[in-house]
């Protein structure tokens, strides 16, 4: 089939290509109500024009805290003018005049001047705004780490919650969103007075609960008969040993292309086999690329040995050729094993049986490290 046949080839496997999109709203939305009640209880006291309490959401990435959040504000926003709710992702927004401009976007319904209009004067406009119509605003700061490294959050929490000093009757609270569950969040002293949040805590799916996800994820991206129950079980499998569901909902999408451009009515195995070797192919390229200098470079010696190393030999060469203590090597071991480049596997021999080879997890030829 020629690119112009791919292009034109008008009967689509998609009835909803947008279902597959990270940011889609699914219309059931499972296994999270004791979170979303949770996050209902911190913002029900405004809706009665009371004080909403602060939160901070945990759980590994993809385990439906975005979602949960945008569908409780959203039904704060049905039920009452008297709440804002505005949803921020700290990773496109990490500095205080950013975040109050997104603030000042929901309520006014436009951006801020970018130049010559000082932070105080949007900083006023908002908290009087919201003083002048007794109004609550609620923000969610998702991965709000983002915002410690640019140096910003103690501001921008000091400037949203401790409010109320300068516009008596302001009520503000902050849902504080982390996904880097190793991450340590310290405030200043004069926010931890006011920053007392509840945690609510998102676990990791089940295998069942990531197969009903995408079976319904798939029933509204497809049309019928296009997934058999045995491919979504292998896709579910699979989404569930790399505990990420994102990957599930790739593998989905990506399935679908690949039956799609082979002219394909339904998903088979070959298409997953393909859609497969495509994903980790490019998450392994990621990964690389993510590494620092120190990982790197023993990654390099792995990759550049055709034999196997064990642990013992790897740590000497390692300690060789960058100066590191036996305990960096250690951690950084432990990293690409943790990130899945390599595999350790314990031979019984040494002190105690207590010898690993190293095995690396790819082919380095396929990659650039």
């Amino acid at each position: 089939m020629g690119i112009e046949d791919i292009l034109m080839y008008d009967e689509s496997l998609f009835q909803n290509i947008n279902a597959f999109d990270p940011d889609y709203m699914p219309q059931n939305y499972n296994f999270r109500d004791t979170q979303m009640e949770a996050m209902a209880m911190s913002i029900r006291p405004a809706i009665r024009g009371g004080q909403p309490s602060n939160a901070i959401v945990l759980g590994s990435p993809a385990t439906g805290k975005t979602t949960a959040i945008r569908k409780v504000f959203e039904l704060v926003e049905k039920t009452t003018e008297k709440v804002v709710c505005v949803y921020i992702n700290c990773q496109l927004h990490t500095t205080r005049f950013g975040i109050f401009s997104q603030i000042y976007k929901k309520m006014f319904g436009h951006l801020p001047p970018e130049t010559g209009v000082p932070f105080s004067r949007i900083y006023d406009q908002i908290m009087k705004d919201l003083q002048k119509n007794e109004k609550s605003l609620v923000i969610a700061l998702d991965d709000v780490n983002y915002l410690f490294q640019s140096k910003n959050a103690n501001k921008v929490f000091y400037d949203m919650l401790r409010a109320y000093e300068e516009y008596p009757g302001v009520r503000t609270a902050i849902f504080a969103i982390l996904s880097d569950l190793e991450f340590k969040y310290a405030f200043d002293k004069n926010v931890n007075t006011v920053f007392i949040p509840q945690e609510i805590n998102f676990p990791l799916y089940s295998y069942s609960e990531i197969e009903e996800i995408l079976r319904n994820r798939a029933q509204a991206g497809f049309y019928p008969n296009v997934l058999s129950d045995e491919i979504l079980e292998q896709i579910s499998m699979y989404t569930y040993e790399n505990g990420d569901l994102r990957i599930g909902i790739n593998l989905l999408k990506s399935c679908g292309n690949i039956a799609e451009a082979n002219a394909s009515r339904e998903i088979t195995q070959d298409h997953y086999d393909q859609a497969i070797e495509s994903l980790v192919s490019i998450n392994i390229q990621q990964t690389l690329d993510s590494l620092n200098d120190s990982e790197r470079s023993l990654i390099k010696i792995i990759a550049d040995y055709d034999g196997v190393y064990t642990a013992g030999e790897l740590s000497g060469i390692f300690k060789e050729k960058t100066g590191s203590s036996y305990a960096s090597y250690n951690r950084t071991l432990d990293k690409l094993e943790f990130v899945r480049l390599i595999d350790t596997k314990f031979t019984g021999k040494g002190v105690k049986g207590n010898s690993r080879e190293i095995i690396l997890r790819f082919n380095p030829d396929d990659y650039v490290i």
